[in-house]
């Protein structure tokens, strides 16, 4: 583990001098990969250094319980050994999930696209819910949110909700959200105390780059329109809303939420590139879990994946078997916990 660690120490100076050079900083493409892995390594070498010392400490604290021969030191020391083991091994833990082999497309931004399925106007509040969830987390994580579209429920939530995600391994702590979420619940319209089950669909995409996925106008159906919902006069009026469609692969992106019919198509854009993309890396993971099992993965967006029990409060991820009767604190966007073991098992899978 110390050799793997000191590896990435020497490549974290190697960035570190790089980014400072003119050359790297006037090339927009170059300075951007540089800086992506260079923010991957820091905590690495944050936790290494940490480890490292309470490492030495330990070392010298039982140097000193062994070797002193007066009773007052041995005593403090064998304390001291007391309260370091714990933490060393905590560091060491961490690291170790640290320096797991990592996908490299972990620190992308992600696309999350969340949509009402089963149950009417429950499953528009339950995705509602979930909405709220995962702009909760990305606030604790300090991600920015941009909200590419918004189709509120006829009572109220949400019937369909894309936005992109951005910040420092988004995409690494959202990938494994993808699937069915399955809600347990008396609606507030159950007049008999009846509990229904309704269920939302997620899906976390890794925001595409014009590298990763290159499309071909003459592949696509662009179509204007005037936009719907609540806005402004230019909103309303104008034919600013764009619908694009991927013929080769059926795939329907419309973006409305800009003023500008130009800024719709883009962003409608990006986020056909990530619809391709993630296409692209389904069909690969599908195709390895014909050879095995698959706990975590992502090839079958059809899974049902978690459910929200509101009468137990309980929270359960069936892929890895994780409950939790914390729901609310989950629903608050306290998924750290969930995540990191989602996260282990995922690394574990693709080990193997």
């Amino acid at each position: 583990m110390d050799d793997r660690l000191q590896e990435l120490e020497r490549r974290y100076e190697e960035l570190s001098v790089q980014l400072a050079d003119p050359s790297v900083i006037a090339d927009t493409g170059r300075l951007r990969d540089l800086s992506r892995e260079h923010s991957q390594l820091t905590e690495v070498v944050r936790v290494g250094a940490q480890w490292r010392k309470a490492l030495e400490e330990l070392i010298s604290a039982r140097e000193l319980h062994e070797d002193s021969s007066e009773p007052e030191m041995v005593q403090m020391a064998g304390q001291e050994v007391e309260a370091l083991r714990p933490e060393v091994q905590r560091l060491e833990t961490a690291l170790k999930r640290l320096l797991r082999p990592k996908d490299p497309l972990d620190d992308r931004d992600a696309v999350v696209e969340i949509r009402a399925g089963t149950g009417g106007d429950e499953a528009a509040l339950f995705a509602g819910d979930l909405l709220r969830m995962y702009t909760r987390f990305s606030e604790v994580r300090g991600w920015k949110i941009e909200l590419l579209s918004l189709s509120e429920g006829s009572a109220g939530g949400v019937k369909e909700a894309i936005m992109v995600v951005r910040g420092i391994n988004a995409y690494g702590d959202l990938r494994y959200e993808s699937g069915v979420h399955r809600v347990q619940r008396v609606p507030a319209t159950e007049s008999q105390g009846r509990i229904h089950t309704s269920a939302a669909t997620v899906a976390v995409l890794p925001e595409a780059e014009e590298v990763d996925v290159r499309i071909n106008d003459n592949e696509l159906k662009i179509d204007v329109y005037r936009s719907s919902g609540p806005g402004g006069q230019s909103v309303n009026t104008t034919d600013s809303a764009v619908r694009i469609t991927h013929l080769p692969s059926g795939l329907v992106v419309t973006c409305q939420d800009e003023k500008s019919q130009h800024k719709n198509k883009d962003k409608a854009l990006g986020v056909l590139r990530s619809r391709l993309l993630d296409l692209r890396i389904s069909e690969q993971e599908a195709e390895r879990a014909r050879d095995r099992k698959t706990q975590v993965g992502t090839g079958d967006r059809s899974a049902k994946i978690r459910t929200y029990n509101f009468p137990q409060s309980r929270v359960t991820d069936h892929r890895i078997g994780y409950t939790t009767h914390a729901l609310q604190a989950v629903l608050d966007g306290d998924l750290g916990e969930l995540i990191e073991r989602l996260q282990l098992a995922g690394q574990e899978e693709r080990a193997a």
